[in-house]
């Protein structure tokens, strides 16, 4: 999906006693980095959400696939919080839980899908490649941290890349596409999505923060889904609904539990760079998948926004911590 490296280092939110993860559970005791297992498995979930995106479109609308595939995910976080009893979040929490629910069950899904309809997967996986850096840029802004000027700089020239990148798509034009600003539009979202999910992962636990994101977004999603099936029924084949069915199951709920599960254990600031990852295997997907092509601009532009992106989540961990008293803004 989502959507980290510093990227989601996040406040470091003290862990109260009860949610404190053991040795065992952080890898100390067993000699396994079970922090980095989980949030790389989150990441390979991940990496086929554009490529399967792309897939369903082919036969079923973009509001369809976005908001239908939320709802599928809400029954299934409704069925576990219900089976488990889990405890009902705070209003403070609630609140924190709409910005969850509106980047990575709303915003990434939508328009991700409006971009992909006229979007290629592998174009659409270099514009993502942005998201480490834009997720560090919005946990510096949400924690007050002061990282020094390579990290700005670092996240300027990733910024920088992804536009050039997407001008030299438009045959020369230099001019950017609804479907790039479509892309660039996601990135945001997820970037709030993720800092902010990252952040109550500690305080919820893992899979119950996109549990209750998915079921505050369900109400909209099912009127959405309503929407779209009485505008254009759904027609498809046996492989695009398959690809429907990962995005539901999967993109927007497994692959959090693990991804979420991976920053609650930590460290952090290496489990959220394992996302740097993701926008290499999604063009590969792309190319194996659907035999796009692997062209010198897509894999030079990958490169250069992931480089990019490297170096500021990197540079941002061995900068300044946060501002005194960031850590008791909740």
């Amino acid at each position: 999906m989502d959507s980290n490296s510093s990227a989601t280092q996040m406040l470091r939110a003290p862990i109260s006693p009860e949610r404190a993860p053991t040795p065992s559970e952080d890898g100390r005791a067993s000699g396994i980095p079970s922090g980095l297992f989980w949030g790389f498995l989150g990441v390979f979930a991940f990496s086929f959400t554009v490529p399967f995106t792309s897939v369903a479109l082919g036969g079923l609308t973009p509001l369809f696939v976005a908001a239908a595939r939320a709802v599928v995910a809400g029954v299934l976080a409704a069925l576990a919080l219900g089976v488990t009893r889990q405890r009902l979040p705070r209003l403070t929490q609630w609140l924190r839980l709409s910005i969850v629910a509106l980047g990575v069950v709303v915003g990434f899904p939508l328009l991700t899908s409006l971009a992909l309809t006229t979007s290629s997967a592998s174009h659409g996986a270099v514009i993502v490649a942005l998201l480490p850096a834009a997720t560090a840029v919005v946990v510096v802004v949400r924690t007050g941290e002061r990282p020094g000027r390579m990290f700005w700089l670092a996240a300027a020239l990733g910024a920088a890349a992804a536009v050039i990148f997407a001008a030299l798509q438009t045959g020369g034009a230099w001019q950017l596409s609804w479907h790039d600003l479509l892309l660039f539009g996601a990135v945001i979202a997820a970037a709030f999505g993720y800092a902010e999910g990252g952040l109550l992962a500690r305080e919820l636990g893992a899979w119950q923060t996109i549990s209750w994101a998915l079921v505050l977004a369900f109400p909209l999603m099912l009127v959405l889904t309503i929407i779209s099936v009485f505008a254009s029924p759904p027609h498809a084949t046996v492989t695009q609904w398959a690809a429907f069915a990962y995005l539901g199951v999967v993109s927007m709920f497994l692959g959090f539990f693990a991804w979420y599960r991976g920053l609650e254990i930590g460290p952090m600031a290496q489990v959220s760079q394992v996302q740097l990852t993701q926008p290499v295997m999604s063009i590969a997907w792309a190319a194996l998948l659907l035999g796009e092509p692997l062209t010198l601009v897509t894999v030079g532009g990958g490169l250069a926004v992931v480089a990019c992106a490297a170096l500021a989540v990197r540079s941002r961990g061995s900068g300044r911590g946060p501002a005194r008293g960031s850590e008791e803004q909740r």
